[in-house]
């Protein structure tokens, strides 16, 4: 009765300590995209989306895929967003049991100067996924 009493106690820690791991994984993706949405305000759309754009990132923009950091990168320098301002906060966050993949989702505000110099917001809810990196840092491979 004592081991498997003991045995019970080690699978109900173990369970827990895998528990507080994927909390500590959920908070670190939350940082990261607090921090992708501070640079973003801080820095520039375009600069925030291509530095946590993974290589093979892919973004949905407009029903048309685009597809690779580069093609990123090319795709923002085409855009003027000098005046253009996108906030967003993530609400909700999973974590795949591999511990490498996650989402998350949310709204955004997006606000910029129409042709005639007046701001539009739209309003939306973003879903974003996750790659853990090779240097443990999150990059996002779908927008």
């Amino acid at each position: 009765m004592f081991i498997i009493s003991l045995i019970i106690l080690c699978l109900a820690s173990g369970c827990q300590n895998n528990s507080n791991q994927q909390e500590m994984i959920k908070q670190e993706v939350i940082d990261t995209e607090k921090a992708f949405a501070s640079m973003a305000a801080r820095s520039g759309i375009a600069e925030a989306f291509i530095y946590y754009a993974d290589e093979n990132a892919v973004l949905l923009r407009n029903g048309i895929l685009i597809k690779g950091k580069t093609a990123i990168r090319t795709y923002f320098e085409s855009q003027d967003l000098t005046n253009a301002r996108l906030n967003w906060t993530p609400e909700f966050v999973e974590i795949a049991s591999s511990s490498d993949l996650a989402y998350t989702y949310g709204t955004f505000t997006y606000t910029s100067p129409d042709e005639n110099g007046n701001n539009v917001t739209k309003t939306g809810v973003f879903h974003t996924v996750w790659k853990k990196q090779s240097d443990d840092s999150w990059k996002f491979v779908w927008d």
